[in-house]
């Protein structure tokens, strides 16, 4: 850890101007960082209900075709069964 008096000798600025600056770079540092993380953790639930969503859409995509293609068998099981019923009343 270096000493006052090596701080002193690798700053041409006297401290009394160097410790507010330092105080203030970090501090913007740290307020960028907190900004940055917020925006993160909003972008991460925004990705989860995205996901969310478009699974619950997938799953209804997929029961609405197992509705589709059984209701499509049952019109033909009953076009057959009419075809067969007409035909034999003739």
């Amino acid at each position: 850890m270096a000493t006052a008096e090596t701080m002193e000798r690798s700053y041409r600025s006297p401290m009394r101007k160097l410790v507010p600056f330092f105080a203030n770079s970090r501090d913007q540092w740290k307020a960028k960082h907190h900004k940055l993380k917020k925006r993160l953790k909003k972008e991460q639930n925004q990705v989860r209900a995205v996901e969310k969503s478009r699974t619950a859409w997938r799953d209804r995509a997929v029961a609405a075709t197992r509705q589709v293609e059984q209701l499509q068998r049952e019109l033909a099981e009953l076009k057959k069964s009419s075809a067969t019923t007409a035909g034999a009343a003739k």
